[in-house]
């Protein structure tokens, strides 16, 4: 790249790709044509049947998405084919670097606007590499670096525009802010593949990222975390969201120090005492290829410096080398490890795959490059280059491993180019690898197949010599047996090293077991199964924090389960779902209840898009359907739904509780679940009804969800608050049913009917718990209201409390028009403009009396702290009934909170909003995983450590002292915006 030469798409040779087949070449051809007349400049490139022209032709019906490029950006094509490739490619990394720049007589660039410029850039760079590499014009050497430097421009010219963004609001000084990164102390690194200048195709970056409170940047240094986390999250969102003009790279920061409990960007000093104390094996490998990206270079320098023993050792000695093959057992059991193919083969962590030579070239790295510093390569091929040079391996292995890491290159480069997705995986079928063996200019798959099968077993057949004298290593775990009436001394020291705290009390339970002293283990078969899973169960339960209390809580659950024969069975060929049975018993006491009880909610784990697919209100509300497709009863259909919220219910926390979505997703699963399984409540009631007591002249009925469920935000163990609302003919005076009853009656009795429906206890259990105190008479009224009287309490009589309340109304299910209707009343309602001093001193009042006569049990009571949910709550409700005195139309009906204080930004000063998003964030994450792991007060001395595990990792902190402060921090600054709303007014 240094040396710029003229290499032009012009000077394809003859035939270096062939056409898919006949009728995408007819597709190409027309494509062509549009764009020639599009883009005239492209008729005399283009023109008669030459090299480029076969080229472009080829290569079109061979990739969709450089055929999408050229349809959406012609002038791309002409850019392309116009000169020579390396300034072209060149000037794109020099937009991107200034994309955080005003230009010349402008403002400093928008957020959007820098996203724009950079996915502008990266599509070039992108569309361009893309065609030269097929043309030959580039080797994949020229491709990967041309990739890695429009990412490091796009990582430094984010993060610019960051620091900046933080400068100009008065977050940081910058010492600079022409060069906004330089001195502050913010080091990014690029990791892997992009670290060693190797990025593929279509790769995502991995990112890790650390600050120097000391660097003299920030403002305030306590606000470090905060404003470094508020920072990263924008940086993924610059480089990963896709708008109309793509994306720039999808982003990972998951390779920091203990990801799942650590924020996005971590202090120095703590980074450098985690990795001096705790850092894993597979870290030190990943830092062998760490580079400065963004940010303080040089700082980033001196951290990479700091970092050196940690990733070399000193001495070269057997703890490292036992070291060194840990990280080879982990590479055994990786997933897509399977035996050489060629469909379906995954080219980089299948067997001979790209992984295996990098592992080769990193494991002696790590090995010899505490007493080489020459090996301390980041790219592979210089690394196996100089392990060759060094005598560490011999000359020809070096080059064998260099050809085959390129050529394994090329086909995951061509893998990405058909679609730009990020997969390594070969086609299944035999048309798709066809396009794979054209683009790599084979004649056919059994060339290609040939040639990379070949290549495989060179690599399998290296990377096995280097570790043939230790297969031993990655067999059994220890000794395992519990048979007789004593421990086996060889056992205890085997579930000690598994660990185990009590190898002698996990030694009887599991004894216990094995004598069939259980419901669930007292048939030979299940104890034969149990025995069969019995070493990898201590496995996953060891590799949990506190394994012993999880595993006996594991045993609590076993003594309960009626049969065990299907439990084991499925566990025993799911790991997955061996690993999710680890995470309910370490940290879940309340799921584990739930699936004691009902072992069936078990079935959907098994679906193996649970984690992946979103629990959306299409979604469930599909699988509700087809579940009550069957159902012809009304019995039968209030069973169902139990069963369906049940499992629901359930496979949504397991969501929540391995990290697959987060507290706002959550809440709003659970509502919409909530939201399908009453309205299936209320259309089964009256059709009930109707059968009983006929109808009503005119009658209709509508539900609104009131509090958390009229704003999304119900939690595992969430009532629902429901008003019933209902209309009818003004001459309308009894049904017309077998058993007439009058409007009052008719509509009371359905209620009731609703009610118990939802809330009665069978032997599926209760659907949801109701609540109906916020209807206009109270407890002490009709338990169904009228549409005009409850549009006249609301107008007349309703308290301001009354209309807070109402603020977060939402129509949920019913007729249609009634729905309208009371939409129509509920935002005529909030529209009126109030006595705002008043309405100011009533909120205020109903604050002091909750807190005097509900003061909060602990800190951990997120709702009544001060400063917690509840004031947050208050501040959006109060701002929706200030809108109308401002003149603002503004709506929160239906809104949640988070939504609600969004909608009512012009009412609030930014930061003081700012404040209370943040703060409804994390108490939404905690309040959401507490509420669905265990029944009652978070208490951090009496719960699981598995849930204050995952509680800290919701958090985004290092241990649970720093939540505390955290939920301090935030409580104190809500309560003072709360009070600074509520006294301006």
């Amino acid at each position: 790249m240094a040396e710029m030469t003229a290499k032009r798409l012009a000077d394809v040779a003859e035939g270096v790709i062939r056409p898919l087949n006949q009728t995408e070449l007819k597709s190409a051809t027309s494509l062509v044509k549009d764009l020639i007349r599009q883009e005239p400049d492209l008729a005399d490139m283009l023109s008669g049947d030459g090299p480029l022209r076969s080229f472009i032709l080829a290569a079109f019906t061979l990739s969709p998405y450089l055929r999408e490029i050229a349809t959406v950006r012609p002038a791309l094509l002409v850019e392309a084919l116009s000169g020579p490739l390396e300034p072209l490619l060149a000037a794109a990394v020099v937009e991107a670097r200034a994309a955080w720049q005003a230009e010349e007589g402008t403002a400093v660039p928008s957020e959007g606007e820098v996203m724009a410029r950079l996915r502008r850039a990266k599509r070039k760079v992108a569309f361009v590499t893309a065609l030269a590499d097929l043309a030959r014009i580039f080797t994949a050497r020229d491709t990967t670096a041309w990739l890695t430097a429009i990412a490091d421009a796009s990582v430094a010219a984010a993060i610019d525009h960051l620091l900046l963004t933080g400068h100009e609001t008065g977050k940081l000084t910058l010492k600079n802010p022409e060069q906004p990164a330089e001195g502050s102390g913010l080091i990014v690194l690029g990791m892997g593949k992009h670290g060693a200048r190797e990025l593929n195709y279509s790769s995502d970056i991995d990112l890790v990222i650390f600050y120097d409170p000391e660097a003299g940047i920030l403002r305030d240094p306590d606000d470090a975390m905060e404003t470094y986390g508020r920072m990263m999250r924008r940086l993924v969102r610059i480089l990963q969201e896709r708008t109309a003009d793509g994306y720039v790279f999808r982003t990972d920061l998951r390779l920091r120090p203990d990801p799942g409990s650590t924020p996005l960007a971590v202090p120095v000093e703590a980074a450098l005492i985690y990795y001096e104390g705790r850092g894993q094996n597979w870290e030190r490998a990943a830092f062998i290829k760490a580079r400065p990206v963004a940010g303080d270079i040089k700082a980033g320098e001196s951290f990479l410096r700091e970092l050196t023993p940690f990733v070399f050792r000193k001495y070269l000695d057997y703890a490292a080398i036992a070291d060194i093959h840990s990280i080879k057992r982990q590479i055994h059991v990786h997933k897509g490890h399977g035996a050489i193919a060629v469909k379906g083969h995954n080219v980089k962590l299948g067997r001979g795959g790209i992984r295996e030579i990098e592992f080769f070239a990193q494991t002696q790295q790590l090995i010899a490059g505490g007493r080489m510093p020459d090996l301390r390569l980041r790219p592979t091929e210089q690394a196996l280059t100089a392990l060759a040079e060094a005598r560490w391996i011999d000359a020809a292995t070096a080059e064998e491993l260099i050809d085959c890491y390129w050529f394994l290159r090329d086909v995951e480069h061509r893998i990405q180019m058909v679609h730009d997705e990020q997969t390594h995986v070969l086609p299944e079928t035999e048309a798709e690898l066809k396009r794979i063996a054209f683009m790599l200019g084979f004649i056919d798959t059994t060339a290609f197949s040939t040639t990379l099968e070949t290549v495989l077993k060179t690599v399998e057949r290296r990377y096995a010599r280097l570790f043939e004298k230790e297969e031993g290593l990655s067999s059994a775990t220890g000794n395992l047996v519990f048979t007789g009436q004593k421990d086996d001394p060889d056992t205890l020291k085997t579930l000690k090293s598994l660990g185990f705290e009590r190898p002698e009390d996990i030694s009887r339970v599991i004894r216990t077991w094995h004598y069939g002293r259980y419901r669930a283990t007292q048939s030979v078969e299940a104890r034969e199964r149990l025995t069969v899973m019995t070493p990898d169960l201590l496995k996953a339960f060891g590799e949990s924090r506190r394994a012993d209390e999880a595993l006996l809580r594991f045993d609590n659950f076993l003594a309960g389960l009626p049969a065990g024969i299907q439990l084991f069975s499925l566990l025993g060929n799911n790991p997955a779902l061996l690993d999710l049975m680890v995470n309910i018993m370490a940290a879940a006491p309340r799921l584990a209840e739930i699936i004691a009880q009902r072992p069936h909610v078990f079935d959907g784990m098994l679906d193996p898009s649970l984690l992946v697919e979103l629990p959306t209100r299409d979604y469930l509300g599909k699988r509700l359907s087809n579940f009550l497709t069957s159902a012809r009863h009304y019995e039968d259909i209030l069973d169902r739904l139990r069963i369906f919220a049940a499992e629901q219910r359930f496979l949504i926390g397991i969501r929540l509780l391995t990290g697959a979505i987060g507290g706002a997703q959550a809440g709003r699963a659970f509502t919409d679940l909530a939201d399908l399984v009453v309205e299936a409540a209320l259309a089964a009631v009256i059709a009930e009804m109707e059968a009983a007591h006929g109808r009503l002249p005119g009658g209709r009925v509508a539900l609104a969800g009131m509090g958390k469920l009229g704003s999304f935000e119900l939690t595992a163990g969430s009532d629902v608050d429901l008003i019933l609302l209902y209309e009818h003919d003004e001459d309308a005076s009894e049904s017309d049913g077998v058993k007439p009853l009058d409007t009052l009656r008719y509509y009371t009795r359905l209620t009731q009917r609703l009610i118990a429906a939802l809330s009665a206890p069978t032997a599926e259990g209760v659907l949801y718990e109701v609540d109906m105190r916020l209807r206009p008479s109270g407890n002490k009224g009709p338990v169904a209201t009228r549409l005009r009287a409850f549009a006249k309490y609301q107008r007349e009589e309703a308290w301001t409390w009354e209309h807070m309340a109402l603020s977060r109304a939402r129509l949920i299910c019913g007729d249609e028009s009634l729905m309208d209707e009371a939409r129509t009343i509920i935002a005529d309602v909030l529209s009126t403009p109030g006595d705002m001093a008043r309405i100011a001193a009533d909120v205020s009042e109903m604050r002091a009396l909750i807190e005097q006569e509900k003061p909060p049990r602990d800190l951990w009571d997120l709702k009544l702290i001060p400063g917690g949910l509840v004031d947050i709550e208050f501040i959006a409700q109060y701002l929706a009934l200030l809108a109308p005195a401002r003149g603002l139309a503004l709506s929160t009906s239906g809104l949640s909170t988070a939504d609600s204080l969004r909608a009512l930004a012009d009412l609030i000063d930014a930061n003081d909003r700012d404040i209370c998003l943040d703060a409804l964030r994390l108490y939404t994450d905690l309040s959401q995983l507490i509420r669905l792991c265990i029944d009652g007060p978070f208490d951090p001395a009496a719960v699981p450590a598995g849930l204050i595990d995952r509680v800290v990792r919701a958090a985004e902190c290092p241990d649970l002292k720093t939540v505390e402060a955290e939920l301090k921090r935030h409580a104190k600054a809500v309560r003072k915006v709360f009070s600074r709303v509520l006294a301006v007014r």
